[in-house]
C-alpha cells in the first residue's frame, strides 16, 4: 500500500503540471472504487480551475474554485502523468485532461482507492492526528497519550489518531533504529525512549521521501518512476535474514494482522 512517502512524492510530481490549470475534460471509466466516485463528478470539476493541491495523512486534497477532489490510492493505486493520447491500459479507471494539455491517469488494480468531490469540508480528514513531519508532532504527546495503555507500541504509533501517515514500513524500520520491540506496550515506555523513536519517525520518513518512496509490488511516482528506500529497508520483509547491526537472526511476528520483524537482540 503507497504509504506517506510515496503519497508525498506523488503530490510533488504532479503538483507543477496541473496547480493553476483548467479542468478541461474528466473521464470516469471505473466508478466502483472502495467508495463509488462522486456521481456527477465530471460535470462539478470540468471549466474549474485548481488552485492547490496538497497531502493531509494519505490522502491527496485538489483543491478547486468551488470544492475540492479527496484522493486514496488504496493498496495499489497510482496517479501518473501521461502523454495526450497515450494508450490506455487495463485499469486506468479515471483521466483528467487540463488545459495546458496535462493528461493525469488514475491507475487502480484492486479498485480499493477513492475519489470524492465535496463543496465543504471531507469528513474523512476531521479526526486524523498531527503530520509527523509538523512540530506538532513530538516524543510529549506519544508520552502522554500512551500512558496505562495495553497496546503494542507498533500499532500504537501507526493509529491515525496517534499520528498520520506512519505505515507498517516505516513504523518497523523506526522501531528497529530506535532499539524498541514492535510489541512492547506502549504505555510501558519512557519519554526519553519516545524522544528517540519521534527522531527516528521523522528521519525514516525524511529519507523515504528524498529517495522517491519505497517500491515493493505496484507504486511509481507522477512521472511513472518506482521509489528506492526499499534498499536501504533494515527489517521490513527480512524475517529470518540476519540483522544488519548484530548479525542474529530476525524473529517475523504477527501484530494486529500484521507482519512485523525485529531483531531480538538489537530492540528490548
Amino acid at each position: 500500500m503507497p504509504e506517506l512517502p510515496e503519497v508525498e512524492t506523488t503530490l510533488r510530481g504532479i503538483e507543477p503540471a496541473i496547480v493553476q490549470q483548467v479542468i478541461s475534460h474528466f473521464t470516469v471509466r471505473q466508478a466502483s472504487l472502495r467508495w463509488p466516485v462522486t456521481v456527477g463528478i465530471s460535470e462539478l470539476v470540468e471549466g474549474q480551475r485548481i488552485t492547490l493541491v496538497y497531502r493531509r495523512a494519505k490522502y491527496l486534497i485538489i483543491q478547486l474554485e468551488r470544492g475540492s477532489m479527496l484522493i486514496h490510492l488504496g493498496m495499489s493505486g497510482s496517479l501518473r502523468l501521461v502523454q495526450p493520447g497515450a494508450e490506455l491500459r487495463k485499469h486506468d479507471h479515471i483521466e483528467m485532461q487540463m488545459s495546458n494539455g496535462s493528461v493525469l491517469r488514475y491507475h487502480d488494480p484492486r479498485r480499493f482507492g477513492c475519489w470524492l468531490w465535496s463543496e465543504t469540508d471531507h469528513h474523512q480528514l476531521s479526526h486524523l492526528g498531527p503530520e509527523p513531519l509538523s512540530e506538532d508532532f513530538d516524543a510529549q504527546r506519544l508520552y502522554q497519550l500512551s500512558r496505562k495503555r495495553k497496546i503494542a507500541v507498533k500499532p500504537y504509533i501507526m493509529d491515525n489518531n496517534t499520528v498520520v501517515g506512519v505505515g507498517n514500513i516505516y513504523a518497523s524500520e523506526a522501531l528497529f533504529r530506535a532499539g524498541i520491540r514492535p510489541d512492547r506496550a506502549a504505555g510501558n515506555i519512557s519519554l526519553q525512549r519516545y524522544t528517540v523513536l519521534t527522531g527516528h519517525i521523522k528521519e525514516v520518513l525524511a529519507a523515504a521521501i528524498v529517495q522517491g518512496g519505497t517500491t515493493l509490488r505496484d507504486f511509481v511516482n507522477g512521472k511513472g518512476e518506482p521509489g528506492y528506500f526499499q534498499q536501504t529497508l533494515a527489517v521490513y520483509g527480512r524475517g529470518g535474514e540476519p540483522c544488519t547491526v548484530c548479525g542474529g537472526s530476525l524473529k517475523e511476528i504477527k501484530l494486529g494482522q500484521r507482519s512485523s520483524v525485529f531483531c531480538p537482540r538489537c530492540q528490548r
